[in-house]
Order: structure tokens, then sequence, then C-alpha cells
């Protein structure tokens, strides 16, 4: 038999895998499943596992001697390897489990392409580290443009919260200017980083440590990136660099953000952005 994806590209792979995880997540869902308690409040379902499973499979096709980071099973191979998977097989697992489909499919490769799906809507956003699109079932491939147009703003509430008490999401909600320019909205699922990309968000703000390299938020933030939007810690500080997360459709929505979180460090903007800059 043919192995469909010996000369996949990255993003083929990236596409494949997040749709085999998306199928496994849409064919369980409402039904009764098993829990993996993790602590702390945390579990996983018995659709984590298997949808997991499926984008394995897809990576060891295309793919035997890349190393793989899962959220559900750990490292599979080196953890310096040059080539590194970063899986999420199943964001919001707490909104799946009470019958939510506020959820995403994660698949990253570390420095190169990525892929988010969401299993309800049929949409695959990927990237392959310049550009970034979204695919719907039956239809062509289409940009994604960030626009700031909707005003509304994701904002992670779940804790820890490292930055407290310096900075607390729930406070940047009750900042005057924010209620002035913003509305929010909170779903629970880095879903909202591919929604930024593809224009029906204005922004998204989490707190967190280093989230450039997290199984949860790497492929959101690779096609952040790749569509053009403004990136940083919400320290201000670059990517890998600073902490936590804002992702901007763009400079002014940023700098707002910024200004109601009290940061002033420049910010990392999306290859859409550096190209705009390289071309004045």
């Amino acid at each position: 038999m043919i192995n469909p994806y010996v000369r996949s590209s990255d993003v083929d792979v990236a596409t494949a895998g997040a749709r085999a995880g998306a199928d496994v997540v849409r064919d369980l869902y409402g039904q009764r499943l098993a829990r993996i308690d993790k602590g702390d409040g945390d579990f996983a379902t018995t659709a984590d596992v298997k949808a997991e499973e499926a984008i394995l499979g897809v990576i060891r096709a295309a793919r035997p001697d890349d190393a793989v980071l899962g959220e559900e099973g750990g490292q599979r191979g080196a953890a310096d390897a040059g080539r590194q998977w970063l899986v999420d097989p199943l964001c919001g697992t707490l909104n799946y489990a009470v019958g939510s489909m506020l959820v995403a499919v994660n698949v990253a490769l570390r420095e190169g392409a990525a892929a988010v799906a969401d299993p309800f809507s049929g949409e695959v956003f990927f990237t392959d580290g310049e550009s970034a699109w979204v695919r719907h079932d039956g239809d062509g491939d289409v940009p994604l443009t960030p626009t700031p147009a909707t005003r509304l703003v994701d904002v992670n509430l779940d804790p820890p919260f490292p930055g407290a008490p310096g900075f607390r999401a729930v406070d940047l909600l009750a900042h005057p200017e924010f209620v002035e320019r913003f509305r929010p909205r909170v779903v629970s699922t880095t879903l909202a980083l591919a929604w930024v990309a593809a224009g029906k968000r204005a922004a998204y703000v989490t707190d967190g440590g280093d989230l450039s390299q997290n199984v949860h938020f790497a492929a959101g933030i690779a096609l952040c990136r790749a569509a053009g939007c403004v990136v940083s810690g919400i320290d201000g500080a670059p990517m890998g660099e600073g902490r936590g997360l804002v992702a901007a459709a763009d400079d002014e929505t940023h700098e707002l953000l910024m200004s109601m979180i009290g940061a002033r460090s420049a910010p990392e903007r999306g290859s859409r952005s550096r190209s705009r800059e390289a071309g004045r």
C-alpha cells in the first residue's frame, strides 16, 4: 500500500493531523466518556487520548523520525530533536465534557507549519510559517485577514494567575478604556487565537509563562504571526522572552491593550506587518 504522506509537505501533515484529531473529537461528542484525573481540577477524557493517537498516526506515517510532544502522551523522541511536533488533541476539554462545542485541535511543527481545526464548524486554519489560510470542507483555501472591526477581545480567565497582583485578566475587563473600546469574551480554548487571525476577534489575552513552545498555544501563535497580527507577551517582550500572550489584529489594538496592562516594550509583529513596514 502506498503511504499517502510520503511526499506531503509539512503543511499537509499538520492539516491532516488536525483533521484526524477533529474527526475523533466530533465522533465521540455527546457520549459518556471516561475521565483521567490530572489533579487541581484538570482532567482528560477518552476523546483527548484517542484524538492524540489519531494525530500521532498521521505524523508517524509521514515523518517517522520526528519527535512529538503531546498533551496526553508526553514526549516521544528526543526533547532537543531538530524537528518536533507540538500536539494538543483537544483544547477545551472542560467545554467538551459539558457539551459545549467551543474546542480546538492544535498541531504545530516547532518553528514551522501549524494547523488548528474546529471539529464542529469544519474549519481548519493553517500556516506554512509565512502565510495563513482557512479551509472548509468543499471550499477553497481563503487567506486569513485579521481586523479589529468586531471589537471582541477574548481573555483567558483560567488559573493559575502568575502575574497577580501586578496583572489579572479580570482587572483588565473592568478597565474604563477597555469597557469603552472593546467587548469581552471568554471561550476557554485557544480556538480564539485562530479567530484573531481570521478577523473574528480583535485580540486575545492570557497570562502564563513562556507560551511560545506550549502545546496549547504554539499552533495559534504561528497562525497569528503568519496572518500579520501583532504578538507579544503581556509584559511587552517578544514571544520566547516574556510571559503570557497578547495577540492583536493590528498595532492600534495591541497598543491600547498594552497601555491598559501597563507594559511599554516593543511587540513582535507578524509577517504581513513586517512586509508592510519593509515597503514603506
